[in-house]
């Protein structure tokens, strides 16, 4: 899936071409929004490029509300969400009346942005909702959603709401590297952390409690420098 991030701050475009180029996106990035407008324009007279747009309301050239009112005028249809720091109604109202589809204020968690975008996906492309699973099983490891709590080998482990948020992001799909800046988004929902390891220190704990109950077999795995997965020990 293609998307076409528009955001004249470095550090937030970096941190969105990075995350969501690990999520499989082809993502193209632009930081002067008449660029972009031009490039979108050229990428509606092609089928195969229907990107879904995350745009910065606030633009040094351009803005973000003019960017949606000249393409929809063009009659472009591409899917729009939008990223601003501005959070009264009003701003609200006039980002939507311009044309985007959806509104998200900053600071967000990466994981609502994902849910949006996936949701802007079904709405203009017709694709089917995923069926929400209840229950994360990997090898002997299972973690419940509804009822928050999870178990390995049948034996109950408590967590703290952060441990259980980090383990329900890698057991969504294991095997997967998450960075440490993706886990700090997802969890923290925020874009950096210079003064603090509190990734490796929540994953540390976290290892532990589930390493008490797994016969010396460690499911988090190091990836130094790169992140974290979580490698499946095989059921008993």
């Amino acid at each position: 899936m293609h998307i076409v991030v528009i955001e004249d701050d470095p550090r937030i475009r970096d941190f969105l071409s990075r995350g969501l180029a690990a999520e499989g996106y082809q993502v193209e990035a632009f930081s002067e929004g008449r660029v972009a407008l031009l490039h979108l324009v050229q990428c509606a007279r092609e089928p195969d490029r229907q990107p879904v747009v995350i745009l910065d309301r606030l633009l040094p050239d351009i803005t973000g509300t003019d960017i949606c009112r000249s393409l929809r005028t063009a009659g472009v249809a591409f899917p729009i969400l939008m990223l601003t720091a501005l959070d009264s109604i009003e701003d609200r109202v006039s980002g939507l009346e311009s044309g985007a589809d959806d509104y998200l204020v900053k600071p967000f968690a990466f994981e609502e942005l994902l849910a949006r975008i996936a949701a802007l996906q079904r709405r203009s492309w017709g694709h089917p909702a995923s069926q929400e699973v209840n229950e994360l099983r990997v090898g002997d490891l299972c973690l419940n959603r509804e009822q928050r709590s999870v178990t390995r080998g049948g034996q109950r482990i408590e967590l703290t709401p952060k441990e259980l948020a980090i383990l329900e992001l890698l057991m969504s799909t294991p095997g997967k590297l998450y960075s440490r800046e993706r886990i700090l988004a997802s969890v923290w929902g925020a874009h950096e952390d210079p003064l603090t390891n509190i990734v490796n220190v929540y994953i540390r704990r976290l290892r532990s409690k589930l390493d008490v109950h797994g016969a010396g077999e460690s499911l988090i795995t190091t990836q130094r420098g790169f992140g974290y997965r979580l490698d499946p020990a095989p059921s008993p």
